[in-house]
């Protein structure tokens, strides 16, 4: 009934830029929470940025400055603007979204999308 695609993906050098996007599909009403989370092979998911259903955002220090979280609310999508991308920025990035309200009144919580690889090369 819900799900979030990501795209945007691929290959990038040292120093380049990738943009992510990540849509939710089914009867929304309300999302809460989206965000940006990574994991790298053999390391705990992580955290990169989040952003309330208002706009406010939050960062890992370590992408700080260099990422940028956006959302639009009326298309039900996230996006991630990865900038100055650095070899220890490969992983495989998932969108979340903490909350999801239905038309049916159903709540979905902790929803994740697939996951789409970043391999940033030196």
């Amino acid at each position: 009934q819900v799900q979030m695609v990501e795209s945007g993906g691929g290959l990038a050098q040292a120093g380049g830029s990738l943009r992510l996007s990540c849509a939710a599909s089914g009867s929304i009403v309300s999302i809460n929470a989206m965000g940006w989370y990574r994991q790298a092979p053999g390391k705990q998911r992580e955290l990169v940025a989040v952003t309330s259903s208002g706009g406010r955002s939050n960062y890992a220090d370590s992408v700080k400055g260099r990422f940028f979280i956006s959302r639009d609310n009326a298309k039900r999508t996230v996006y991630l603007q990865m900038n100055s991308l650095k070899p220890e920025d490969t992983a495989v990035y998932y969108c979340n979204a903490d909350r999801l309200i239905l038309r049916s009144g159903s709540t979905y919580y902790d929803t994740w999308g697939q996951g789409t690889q970043v391999t940033v090369s030196s």
